[in-house]
Parts: C-alpha cells; sequence; structure tokens
C-alpha cells in the first residue's frame, strides 16, 4: 500500500488551495506541513497526498513515493533489494524522529532518480 506520494508544484500556496477546494467533496483535509515547504492532505487509511514547493531541497524529488511496510525488516529488507538492483542509496533504514516518534524508513534512488521510501510507523502499523 501507498502510505503516501509527494509531488513538487510551482506555486505552493495556489496549489494548497486548489487541493483544499478539491478535496473537499472526497472528505479529505488538510492534516499539516510548513509555509513555504510542503502540505499534507489526509486521504483516508492512514495515507498522505503531499505537494512540496519544487525548489525544496532533498531529500524531496520531484516525485516521491512511500510504500507502506509491515515490519522493520521489511523496510531492510527492500532497501537492500532495491540497491541490489540498481538503486542508489538515499537514506538507509533506520528511525526518523524527526518525522514522527516510531517512524522507521529507508530511502533509495530509482533509476530516474526518484525518490522512493519503504516506512513503516510503529503507532500505525505495529512492529
Amino acid at each position: 500500500m501507498i502510505d503516501h506520494m509527494t509531488v513538487a508544484v510551482s506555486d505552493l500556496s495556489k496549489s494548497k488551495l486548489f487541493y483544499e477546494k478539491a478535496f473537499l467533496p472526497l472528505g479529505y483535509r488538510l492534516a499539516f506541513g510548513k509555509e513555504n515547504v510542503f502540505w499534507a492532505f489526509d486521504i483516508g487509511n492512514g495515507c498522505l497526498f503531499e505537494i512540496q514547493q519544487a525548489e525544496s531541497p532533498p531529500p524531496l524529488t520531484r516525485i516521491h513515493v512511500a510504500f507502506r511496510a509491515r515490519s522493520k525488516a521489511e523496510v531492510d529488507a527492500f532497501h537492500h533489494a532495491a540497491l541490489d538492483a540498481g538503486a542508489r542509496d538515499n537514506g538507509g533504514p533506520g528511525p526518523r524522529p524527526e518525522y514522527a516518534p516510531d517512524y522507521y524508513a529507508c530511502f533509495v534512488l530509482d533509476p530516474d532518480g526518484y525518490n522512493i521510501e519503504a516506512t513503516i510507523n510503529d503507532q500505525a502499523v505495529g512492529t
């Protein structure tokens, strides 16, 4: 399952207003974010759709997709398998307390340079 997806936008303020209005009929709501950097919308089932200002620094790229893992071991295995398949490391498996207290993830850059993540949030999914 996709945990969250991030797309780069040319005008963050304009896109935020657009998605706030467009998502109303679907019941999706703004969850959190940081002015001039990114905004995350809760799209249900613990999943997020995120927009970021196109000029934001790494680790985000123009497209960022995070896949939800069932365990830390799966996150570790994904990282290893992706590197074996030719990905470039963009952040090895480990805790990411800056995202959430129990967030564990890894990041790789696929052949096109897109930031692909595998993650587990122990509070939401379990270990």
